[in-house]
């Protein structure tokens, strides 16, 4: 699974920040493409996009001009949400794979968690109602407009994949470049080096597409199933967890992406991940 779950990562990378002549001229792709939003984080400026990301999007929708709900992007959501939940976050994210191989590196003893996790988790929450929801409503940037605050203030996959692929490629760009890209640079490598240390720190505690998806956990076509009745208590699915979850939390926790440790590690093979199978199939277990 670890394996299958990389290669598809790499491939969707590719796929979706395929468009090479961005990269190598500092062109921002602008095709009828940009006009579709793929699942995970796909920053609209990266010079190598071919599709726009739904949290980019939904900031774009509060920025009009008088208040309009943004029904084709909370449609969006609830497709994939409900098709997919985090899945979308442990297979189908740029950024999520780059924090995946960060944490590889042989560097530091490696953790799970951050101290004061119970707390710091809900971070990526206020996030997304503080800076996507009513940043986005309310700040406003250069003649009145409002701004993106988000993707302005603190998206590292922004400043990664956009940002400095850009700036390399335009002189034009570095010499403009500010106080607020040296700040999103400076949390970008805050970010970075924690990774190395703390597994997705950014999708743990920041991320609020992951927050989104996390409310979709319980019932999206995606499952993890616990049988707590084959199920011996070795732990060994914790062990495996990469977010250190209980087995009683793996299969209903919003904090779950859906990677499939738990379910390659299980000697008694009590935990599987797949397409929920209806009224027929073990529904996830929700004792606490």
């Amino acid at each position: 699974m670890k394996r299958i779950r990389l290669i598809v990562q790499i491939i969707y990378t590719i796929i979706t920040n395929g468009y090479a002549y961005g990269f190598l001229n500092g062109k921002i792709y602008q095709g009828n493409l940009k006009y579709v939003c793929v699942p995970g984080l796909n920053c609209y400026s990266c010079p190598g996009a071919l599709a726009s990301c739904p949290m980019g999007a939904l900031q774009a929708l509060l920025n009009r001009r008088g208040f309009q709900v943004p029904f084709a992007v909370l449609g969006f959501f609830f497709l994939f949400g409900s098709l997919l939940g985090r899945f979308v976050c442990g297979w189908l994210c740029p950024f999520g794979l780059l924090q995946d191989l960060l944490h590889k590196i042989p560097l530091f003893r490696k953790k799970k968690r951050l101290p004061l996790h119970h707390i710091l988790k809900y971070g990526k929450y206020a996030v997304l109602i503080l800076l996507a929801g009513a940043g986005s409503l309310f700040l406003l940037g250069g003649n009145f407009a409002k701004t993106p605050a988000f993707c302005k203030y603190l998206c590292p996959s922004g400043t990664f994949f956009g940002a400095l692929p850009l700036l390399g490629s335009n002189a034009l760009l570095r010499s403009q470049a500010g106080l607020l890209f040296f700040w999103k640079l400076g949390l970008l490598l805050a970010i970075l080096l924690l990774s190395v240390k703390i597994y997705r720190p950014f999708c743990q505690y920041l991320c609020p597409l992951g927050a989104v998806y996390g409310w979709f956990n319980r019932f999206s076509l995606v499952q993890v199933r616990w049988e707590r009745e084959q199920c011996t208590f070795c732990m060994a699915c914790k062990k495996a967890c990469p977010l250190d979850l209980e087995p009683e939390e793996i299969s209903v926790s919003p904090e779950c992406i859906r990677c499939g440790a738990c379910a390659d590690a299980c000697p008694a093979s009590c935990i599987h991940m797949g397409i929920s199978a209806g009224k027929g199939a073990s529904a996830p277990c929700q004792d606490q």
